[in-house]
C-alpha cells in the first residue's frame, strides 16, 4: 500500500522537475522577480470559469470548455467527463442503465448514481433532493446545452455542499449572445443502433443591456443493445439577463427537462456468453421530468461583490423493474414500480469585500444557504406471473407495498478569507451545517397499513477548511488544501431497516500543482480521502436493498494531465499537440472482513493519450482510453473474484479503446458552417462492466461506433 506522504513528497519532486526552461527564461526576463498581478476581487468562482481560475484555485481543477469537448470528440456527458483527471464515469448500468443516468466516481468513491459529488447547472443542484436524495437516477441535462464543464477536487467545501468529498460539477450553459445569434447542431451515432442529438440557439442582447437566449438540446434513438434500448430526451432552457447599471445584473432562468429510457438489463454468464447483445429483460423502463426556475442578483464595484440566488426545483422520477421469484415463486415474475416525487427551494446571499491590511490583502466572503425540500416516494409491484408470449405485465394492477413522506430544512452558514500577501495566498474557512431530516414509512398490505415508523435525523456539523497557494511565477503555481467534508443521512436511509447507521463524513487532503504557459498546461496532484464511515447499499439476488454501514475507508492517489503544442520547438510541427491525462488511485476497506482490498467499481488506473493536427480549418484527432480491471467483489463474508453464474460479482477485466475524428472548424469564422465525422473503439474490442442492481448482471460495453455532427450559425 502506498503512503501519503511518499505521494506528496513525489508531487513536490515531479513538479519541480517537470517545470519547462520557459517558466526560468520567464523569471530572467524580469529580471529574476516574478511580477505580481493585480489583485482583483473573485466573488463567486464558479463565475466565468476559464484557464486563469484554474491557475488561481489552490486545489485540484480542471476546465473544459466548448472548443475542447468538440475536439476530444465528446458526444454526451459521460464522454466529456471520461477527458478529466480523477473521475471515472461508468457504463450504463443497472438502474442507471440508460442516458437518462449519470454513474461517476471521483477517487475511487461509489459511482452509482453520482452520490458523492455536488452536481450543479450554473450553480443550481442537479439532483432530486441535494440533501435528502443526491442521486442523480435522473441526470436532467443533455451536453448539447452545455458550454464549460468546471470540476474542483479540491478546495471547494466550504462554498458548496454538503455532498463534496468528491468535487463540485458545475455545468455552464451556452450564456446568451451579446450579437443577436442562431445556432443550429445535429450528431448522431450509428452503432448496433441510431440514436441523434439535435441542439439549437436563439438570443442575443440590445443597446440597454436587455438579452434572452432559448436553448434546446436533445437524445433519441436506440442504443447498441438488440431490444429495450431506446432513449428520448427533451431538454429546454430559457435564459433572460438585463443589465441593470454598469455594476448590477439582473438574470432570470427557467429549464424544462423530461426523459425516458428503456433499460436491457444485466444478463447472467450463460446468457452473455450465448449473445451478449441481447435483452431478457423487456419492460425495464425508466422516466422522469424537472422544472426549474431561478432568479440571480448580481452586485460588483471591483471593491464590493454581492450575489443572491433564489430556485426552485420540482421533478418526478418513476421506473419499472422486472424481478424474478425465489422459493415457491421460481420461475415466475413480477414487475415492480417505484414513483418518486420531490420538490425543493433554495435561497443563497453571498457578499465578499477586497481590502488591505498593511501588506496583506483580504478577500473575506460570507454566505448562507437555506434548503427546504420535500419527497413522496411509492413503492408498488404486481403479483406474479408467468412469462407468456404476447403478455404484457402493465396490463396488471400495481399494488402499493410501502410509502414514504419525506423533507429537510437545512441552514448552511459560510466564511473564507482569501489572504494575499507576497507570493503567498492563503485561505482559511469554514462552513457550518445545521441539518433536520425526517422520513415517514409506511407498510401497507392490502391497502392496510402494517407497520409505520417515523425517524428523524438532526446534525450539526462544522466542516473547516485551509489551502495554501504560492505563486512561482506568472504561469506556474503550486497548492496544498486540507479539509472536512459531510455527507448526511439520506431519506433512503432513515427507512433502511439496519439499526445504528451513521452520517458519512471525510477527512480530505491535496497537494499539486498547475501550470498554464504558452505552449504547455499541466496538472499534478496528490490526494488523500479518509473516512471514519462510508454507508454501502447491500443488494440480494432478488434485488431487494437495505443500506449497511461499510466502515472506514481511504482513498489516495495522484492525477495528473497536460497538453503540449509540438509547433513551438519547431515551425515544422505547427498545428500538432498532443494531451494526456492518468489517474492512479487506491481506494480499499479499512475495516471488517475486507480490510486491505479494493472497493468494488473502480479501476486504480485510468487515463487518456491522444493527439491533434489542425491544417489550415481541417482538424484531426486520434486518442487511447484505458483503464485496469475492477472489483465487484459483494457483500458477504468472501471477498468474491471468480465470475458467479449471475454475471453480478467477480473481477471485471481491464480494457482500452482507440477513437479518431475529423473535422472541419474555420478558427476565424465562427458562423462559418462545421462538421465532423469519427469512430470510436475503432477495433471493436468487447468488454464489460457488472452491477448488483435490480436489473443487474453483466453488460457489453459499447462496439464500434460511428458518428458524424453538424453545426451553422448565423
Amino acid at each position: 500500500m502506498i503512503s501519503y506522504r511518499r505521494l506528496a513528497n513525489s508531487v513536490l519532486l515531479a513538479s519541480v522537475a517537470f517545470a519547462p526552461a520557459s517558466v526560468f527564461a520567464q523569471d530572467s526576463a524580469n529580471g529574476g522577480e516574478t511580477v505580481l498581478e493585480a489583485i482583483t476581487i473573485t466573488g463567486n468562482w464558479l463565475e466565468q470559469p476559464n484557464k486563469e481560475k484554474v491557475l488561481k484555485h489552490p486545489g485540484a481543477r480542471t476546465i473544459m470548455d466548448k472548443m475542447e469537448l468538440e475536439e476530444r470528440g465528446a458526444v454526451d456527458i459521460r464522454d466529456a467527463l471520461n477527458q478529466i483527471p480523477g473521475i471515472q464515469v461508468q457504463e450504463s448500468a443497472g438502474t442507471g442503465g440508460s442516458d437518462v443516468s449519470l454513474n461517476l466516481g471521483v477517487r475511487g468513491l461509489t459511482s452509482r448514481l453520482s452520490p458523492r459529488s455536488t452536481v450543479l447547472m450554473d450553480g443550481i443542484p442537479l439532483s432530486y433532493a441535494p440533501y435528502g436524495q443526491p442521486q442523480l437516477s435522473l441526470f436532467p441535462l443533455v451536453l448539447g446545452n452545455v458550454d464549460t464543464v468546471d470540476v474542483v477536487r479540491g478546495a471547494g467545501s466550504v462554498r458548496y455542499g454538503p455532498q463534496n468529498v468528491g468535487g463540485i460539477i458545475n455545468f455552464v450553459t451556452h450564456p446568451i449572445p451579446d450579437d443577436v445569434t442562431v445556432r443550429m447542431s445535429s450528431s448522431a451515432e450509428f452503432g448496433g443502433g441510431t440514436k441523434a442529438t439535435p441542439s439549437f440557439l436563439i438570443g442575443g442582447t440590445n443597446d440597454d443591456g436587455l438579452g434572452a437566449a432559448l436553448l434546446y438540446s436533445g437524445i433519441h434513438g436506440t442504443g447498441y443493445r438488440d431490444s429495450n434500448d431506446r432513449t428520448d430526451i427533451d431538454d429546454l432552457i430559457f435564459k433572460g439577463k438585463y443589465e441593470l447599471s454598469d455594476t448590477d445584473t439582473l438574470s432570470l432562468q427557467y429549464h424544462h427537462y423530461s426523459g425516458e429510457g428503456q433499460m436491457p438489463g444485466g444478463l447472467t454468464t450463460g446468457e452473455y456468453a450465448a449473445d451478449p447483445f441481447q435483452s431478457t429483460r423487456q419492460y425495464d423502463e425508466f422516466n422522469g421530468r424537472r422544472n426549474d426556475i431561478s432568479l440571480r442578483y448580481q452586485h460588483n464595484d471591483g471593491e464590493n461583490n454581492f450575489e443572491i440566488l433564489g430556485y426552485y426545483v420540482n421533478s418526478f422520477r418513476g421506473s419499472f423493474v422486472e424481478q424474478q421469484g425465489t422459493g415457491a415463486s421460481a420461475n415466475r415474475y413480477r414487475l415492480t414500480s417505484a414513483p418518486r416525487d420531490y420538490e425543493y427551494f433554495g435561497i443563497e446571499p453571498r457578499y465578499s469585500r477586497l481590502f488591505d491590511i498593511g501588506d496583506t490583502t483580504h478577500e473575506v466572503t460570507v454566505g448562507y444557504r437555506y434548503l427546504w425540500e420535500e419527497s413522496s416516494e411509492v413503492a408498488a409491484r404486481t403479483a406474479y406471473y408467468d412469462r407468456l408470449p404476447g403478455y404484457n405485465p402493465h396490463t396488471r394492477p400495481m399494488v402499493t407495498y410501502q410509502t414514504s413522506e419525506g423533507g429537510t430544512k437545512a441552514h448552511a452558514i459560510y466564511i473564507d478569507d482569501k489572504i494575499q500577501f507576497g507570493n503567498w495566498t492563503v485561505t482559511p474557512g469554514v462552513r457550518y451545517e445545521m441539518i433536520s431530516t425526517n422520513n415517514t414509512v409506511n407498510d401497507l398490505a392490502g391497502g392496510v397499513v402494517t407497520a409505520s415508523r417515523s425517524p428523524q435525523f438532526d446534525a450539526n456539523e462544522l466542516l473547516p477548511t485551509l489551502s495554501v497557494a504560492y505563486q512561482i511565477n506568472d504561469a506556474w503555481r503550486v497548492f496544498g488544501n486540507a479539509g472536512v467534508s459531510f455527507g448526511p443521512q439520506q431519506y433512503s436511509h432513515l427507512a433502511s431497516t439496519t439499526d445504528g447507521l451513521n452520517p458519512e463524513k471525510a477527512k480530505t487532503y491535496e497537494i499539486g500543482t498547475h501550470y498554464q504557459g504558452d505552449a504547455l498546461s499541466a496538472e499534478l496532484t496528490a490526494f488523500y480521502i479518509d473516512f471514519d464511515k462510508e454507508l454501502l447499499l447491500s443488494r440480494n439476488i432478488v434485488g431487494e436493498g437495505v443500506w449497511t454501514n461499510l466502515g472506514a475507508t481511504t482513498h489516495q492517489g495522484i492525477e495528473a494531465a497536460g497538453r503540449y503544442d509540438l509547433g513551438s520547438l519547431t515551425p515544422s510541427l505547427d498545428g500538432l499537440s498532443v494531451y494526456a491525462n492518468y489517474t492512479y488511485t487506491e481506494a480499499v476497506y479499512e475495516a471488517g472482513d475486507f480490510k486491505g482490498k479494493d472497493l468494488p467499481f473502480y479501476s486504480r488506473h485510468f487515463g487518456t493519450v491522444g493527439a491533434s493536427y489542425r491544417y489550415e480549418d481541417w482538424v484531426i484527432n486520434a486518442d487511447v482510453t484505458a483503464q485496469s480491471k475492477q472489483r465487484s467483489p459483494g457483500s458477504g463474508t468472501t471477498y468474491v473474484t471468480e465470475e458467479d453464474s449471475t454475471g453480478r460479482l467477480g473481477d471485471i477485466p481491464g480494457y482500452g479503446t482507440v477513437n479518431l475524428r475529423l473535422a472541419y472548424q474555420p478558427e476565424n469564422n465562427k458562423n462559418a458552417p462545421k462538421f465532423a465525422l469519427g469512430v470510436k473503439n475503432l477495433f471493436d474490442n468487447e468488454y464489460f462492466t457488472r452491477s448488483t442492481d435490480n436489473n443487474g448482471g453483466k453488460f457489453v460495453g459499447q462496439p464500434r461506433t460511428f458518428f458524424v455532427s453538424a453545426s451553422v450559425a448565423f
